[in-house]
């Protein structure tokens, strides 16, 4: 009886042993399973938080090009100038496959688009074509790319600078619903399709959800518009539908204008610049060249610093009394004399309308502030158009040579000057600065050379005036 007791003391103590061994195994392993779950819920917290947080880049838009296969060989010099392969997704959409095929990877892919014959076209004198145009918009986000904020469209004439349509739509919550772009510069095109649609050639950006929804009833929404004119109206018309409006943003370009566009070039406001259009019907952006060579031209200061392209800078020359005006990237004008600020900001009407003998008095009439040409030309200000741009540690030097005139002038004269030289710093917007921008200041720096004039541009003190010295 006393060895069945003694023996049943081990048994029990074995029993407990295990029973806090097992236990203690199930607490570890609840522990270590507990760290990682909350691990990994806080790596895919922080992960879609970051997602959400991180400014929009090239990488979350998709393009809709509209081209067709007869303007398409020509067109895509246009596209290449500013297609990123590595970094861009979209298509250009034609109507059906080209008869020489190409394996061009400097260029987006070639989609078809899908047959419209189901669809009405009852404008008289317009374009039928017009309807698959419009359709490219539901065809792209049909593509079903991953990762989409920004549906971006435009046509095979576009010339987009992406990292300022980056830049520009980042301003905005991609998760709401959205349509971006831009009106006509002609008065009477915005009175006759409507000064809240986005004109196609301009390009114009889509929110992703917003585009999603769109492209579910585009179809059927386009059924009761046989007849609209164009693409851009079938659009805006589904999209008034939805209750969405245009939000302008003046970094598009539609250039429903002719001939030297330099007044309008020059005088651009303070915003990115994002887009181009109809360079086919301009002269070309740069003397002495053809209209590609000027564009791959205004692309050495593009690539440099995209941001401040074209933008401009005006200053006062207190010795000389001069007004220098810098369109960084692109030009620099002189006046011989002080003007106020507001005066010399207006586009110089160096160009003509869309349609010189339009059927209304408005077709003259442009929908932003012009300001004559001198009849003189040599009482015009002195041009120096862009040469050379040159990056460096301390900044960025561009340089800026006359433009020959057959012209008589004395030794206070501007156009004694053959060069000027600007360094500035590259532009780097935030979110403030792009939603509230404010032109930057300059000044005139004392010139080591009679024949060179040399510009400081830099930030406004926060009480500085750019004004005339009287």
């Amino acid at each position: 009886m006393q060895f069945s007791q003694f023996s049943s003391k081990p048994n029990y103590s074995s029993r407990l042993t295990s029973f806090i061994i097992i236990s203690s195994s199930v607490f570890i392993l609840y522990f270590l399973v507990s760290i990682f779950l909350v691990r990994t819920k806080f790596v895919l917290t922080h992960s879609s938080l970051a997602d959400v947080s991180a400014p929009t880049s090239i990488e979350h838009i998709v393009f809709g090009i509209a081209s067709n296969k007869n303007s398409w060989p020509k067109r895509k010099e246009y596209v290449k100038l500013w297609w990123k392969p590595e970094q861009m997704r979209g298509c250009i959409f034609l109507e059906e496959k080209l008869d020489q095929q190409t394996n061009d990877t400097s260029l987006p892919p070639v989609c078809i688009s899908g047959n419209t014959s189901r669809f009405r076209y009852t404008y008289r004198g317009g374009l039928r074509s017009a309807i698959r145009v419009a359709r490219v918009v539901s065809e792209t986000v049909a593509l079903n790319h991953s990762d989409v904020r920004w549906y971006v469209f435009g046509d095979d004439d576009t010339v987009f600078l992406p990292e300022n349509l980056a830049k520009t739509l980042s301003k905005y919550d991609h998760g709401l619903w959205y349509y971006i772009g831009t009106n006509s510069e002609i008065f009477e095109q915005n009175r006759f399709f409507g000064f809240g649609m986005a004109f196609g050639g301009a390009g114009f950006a889509i929110s992703s959800p917003l585009a999603k929804i769109l492209a579910k009833v585009f179809d059927t929404c386009i059924e009761r518009y046989p007849h609209l004119y164009g693409s851009d109206s079938r659009v805006y018309s589904c999209l008034t539908e939805l209750g969405v409006g245009l939000t302008h943003e003046p970094g598009f370009h539609q250039i429903d204008i002719r001939g030297d566009i330099f007044g309008l070039l020059a005088s651009h406001p303070v915003t990115p610049l994002v887009s181009l259009h109809h360079l086919e019907n301009t002269d070309p952006i740069f003397p002495n060249k053809t209209t590609i060579k000027a564009l791959q031209h205004l692309f050495k200061a593009t690539n440099v610093d995209p941001q401040r392209i074209l933008q401009q800078t005006v200053c006062y020359d207190r010795w000389f009394g001069w007004t220098v005006l810098v369109s960084w990237g692109y030009a620099v004008q002189i006046f011989r004399n002080h003007y106020l600020l507001p005066d010399v900001l207006h586009a110089a009407e160096t160009f003509k309308p869309w349609k010189s003998k339009g059927l209304s008095p408005l077709s003259n009439v442009y929908s932003f502030t012009t300001r004559p040409l001198h009849p003189d030309q040599c009482h015009r200000p002195t041009l120096f158009f862009l040469d050379n741009v040159s990056p460096g540690r301390d900044g960025i030097k561009t340089s800026y040579i006359k433009s020959y005139e057959n012209c008589t002038y004395d030794a206070m004269s501007p156009k004694n000057l053959n060069q000027v030289r600007v360094y500035s710093q590259k532009l780097e917007l935030g979110i403030k600065e792009l939603k509230a921008p404010r032109r930057h200041c300059c000044d005139v720096l004392p010139s080591s050379a009679g024949e060179a004039l040399e510009v400081a541009i830099r930030e406004c003190k926060e009480e500085e005036l750019i004004h005339m010295h009287i």
